[in-house]
């Protein structure tokens, strides 16, 4: 996802997962904004809670045509928004559920179904439909978050 995210000159052709983290700097809707693609390995997860603090939302991406890792995906969400770093501070989430291209995919309800979304207290949220292979609905997703770091930027003040 983020790949498609990077100016032209620095977008890769191959697209592999990631291994261990990385990190994107990019500009959307006038934010200058710093992601962390980490890994979701089991033996990295670990290091997901490390930029929990001091984060200004939580984009999670999950691939919408995996449905037997979905209920891990449910898991690890959970656990996220559970972290006393995530819980305790009303930050937009954002899902995107991803490869909606590919045939088969679970639509964004069914994700959301999927992930017990409507259970979310304490933080707004959406999701999203994307597709990081050509963007398809990934600027419809970064102008909601956008407007719900400003949002939740200007409540703490």
């Amino acid at each position: 996802m983020l790949n498609y995210l990077r100016t032209p000159e620095t977008r890769t052709t191959q697209i592999v997962p990631t291994i261990g983290f990385s990190m994107t700097n990019f500009t959307t809707h006038n934010f200058s904004i710093t992601a962390f693609d980490m890994a979701g390995q089991g033996k990295y997860r670990n290091l997901w809670e490390t930029y929990y603090i001091n984060s200004q939302a939580v984009i999670f991406v999950v691939d919408s045509t995996d449905r037997l890792r979905m209920a891990v995906a449910r898991d690890e969400l959970w656990m996220i928004l559970d972290h006393k770093d995530v819980s305790g501070r009303p930050i937009p989430i954002l899902v995107l559920a991803n490869k909606m291209d590919v045939k088969d995919a679970l639509t964004s309800a069914e994700v959301s179904i999927s992930l017990g979304l409507d259970l979310i207290r304490g933080h707004k949220w959406n999701i999203h439909s994307t597709c990081a292979l050509n963007g398809a609905g990934v600027q419809e997703a970064l102008e909601w978050l956008s407007n719900e770091i400003k949002t939740y930027l200007d409540s703490r003040k």
